[in-house]
């Protein structure tokens, strides 16, 4: 019997653990908006072409677990991005969630700053998530992070 109740606070005490290392790996959404404000605070001190490097590759920091840095332009087209450098260059203005939500036209309708919410591939996990997304507009650019919703 001694033995069970040890067996069962190990299960017990390691599923505690791994229900909280699991909720680590999602970033929350006051890292996402810290990021998002590092990176404008980037370009401004080094650059576009630094910045927007840094982001794609996600050096300097700018990539942590969940997060990474998204720029677009006016015109929807992408001018960074953290998790897919395929989008880079690219016009995305019309992109669609997967509920059919405009992403890019609602980041692009940002005036300075705001949060904007749409269902997008979790680059750590796979999975399509809510995902929170904190979005700076800043020259002609409008710099997004966002945190994938539990």
């Amino acid at each position: 019997m001694q033995k069970f109740i040890r067996l069962l606070a190990c299960l017990v005490l390691g599923l505690i653990g791994w229900t909280h290392a699991s909720a680590a790996e999602f970033a929350s959404y006051d890292e996402a908006k810290a990021m998002a404000e590092r990176a404008v605070a980037f370009v401004k001190s080094e650059g576009k072409d630094k910045a927007f490097a840094a982001f794609n590759s996600g050096t300097d920091g700018f990539k942590d677990r969940d997060l990474y840095v998204f720029v677009y332009a006016k015109d929807g087209v992408c001018v960074s991005h953290g998790a897919n450098t395929a989008m880079v260059g690219k016009p995305l203005i019309g992109l669609k969630d997967a509920d059919g939500k405009e992403i890019v036209k609602d980041i692009v309708a940002i005036p300075t700053t705001g949060w904007v919410d749409y269902k997008w591939r979790n680059p750590a996990t796979q999975e399509i998530m809510k995902k929170h997304a904190y979005i700076i507009h800043d020259g002609d650019v409008w710099f997004g992070v966002g945190a994938y919703q539990k």
